[in-house]
């Protein structure tokens, strides 16, 4: 089983993606992402400044380096944008909207299937796959057993399975919108928002009424309040057909949580409960856990 570190979902400062990309360097991983997913505002690096770094990196780390793509496309610009991440020629890209999937195709280069592609079976993995699909990252609503049914669909079909990269570990991307709510929580207009993101490296909590945290806000993505932990699982991750385990960059503690997961991939035993949620990798709501939802 191979470990990848996803693309940063939060905003971060120039200096702390480049200290922290450094010390992820040194970690065991065998694939990292770069590049922004969000919001196309945050430009504390741009596309050259990804390429470069990737360059760097190169002589740092053997991991796979590829490049992601924006998950929401609404303006001409960021179309243009995505189309030139397309065509940069260096970094395998991950495609995160069905735009960068024609791109793709049009150029006849292999990608990588982003979490926020609507696969759901494996018809409509065989169609991408038929666009240059060569790793599928689930949606991350995605039972282990719908992933499992969708790659036993493509063998039914006679088509060669994808790389698939399972989302493991960090705060779950679930919806996108055309507000951006952090911009709202501070009373400022989107397009004043003055980058206020900047505030909350890892987002901010939206509580309910009962004081409890339901989702995280993070920009124009609305994410899990919970940290989702597949770690648990492994065993069922590997059944279910997977060969990566994405874990999704937090402020502080990635080491950790990559030396955790590395150990129980070297022959460790997983644990029995960890902190965080994994309903839905077992088909039930995803902020309960495994032995809330009595399946333990």
């Amino acid at each position: 089983m191979k470990l990848s570190l996803g693309p940063v979902l939060f905003y971060w400062t120039r200096e702390k993606l480049l200290n922290f990309y450094a010390e992820m360097a040194e970690q065991p991983l065998d694939i990292i992402y770069l590049g922004e997913t969000v919001c196309s505002k945050r430009r504390a690096l741009s596309l050259d400044d990804w390429l470069g770094l990737a360059r760097d990196l190169r002589g740092m780390t053997d991991a796979e380096l590829v490049i992601s793509g924006l998950t929401l496309v609404e303006a001409a610009s960021e179309l243009s944008s995505l189309r030139r991440l397309c065509d940069n020629g260096e970094l395998l890209v991950e495609a995160n909207d069905m735009g960068a999937v024609q791109f793709m195709r049009e150029r006849s280069r292999p990608f990588v299937a982003g979490p926020a592609l609507n696969i759901y079976n494996g018809h409509a993995l065989a169609e991408l796959i038929d666009c240059g699909l060569q790793r599928w990252v689930p949606p991350v609503e995605c039972a282990g057993a719908l992933i499992k049914d969708s790659l036993e669909q493509l063998d039914a079909l006679g088509i060669q399975r994808p790389e698939v990269e399972l989302f493991a570990y960090g705060h779950l991307p679930l919806a996108y919108s055309a507000r951006c709510f952090t911009a709202r929580a501070e009373n400022r207009p989107k397009d004043d928002c003055q980058f206020v993101c900047l505030n909350y490296p890892e987002g901010i909590p939206l509580l309910s009424q009962e004081n409890e945290a339901v989702f995280t806000l993070n920009g124009i993505q609305t994410m899990s309040a919970k940290v989702s932990n597949l770690l648990a699982d492994y065993p069922q991750l590997i059944a279910a057909g997977g060969d990566i385990l994405r874990l999704s960059p937090r402020a502080e503690g990635m080491d950790e949580v990559i030396r955790t997961f590395d150990d129980v991939r070297r022959g460790a035993l997983p644990p029995l409960l960890v902190d965080g949620c994994n309903g839905y990798w077992h088909g039930q709501p995803g902020m309960l856990r495994a032995e809330e939802a009595g399946l333990c």
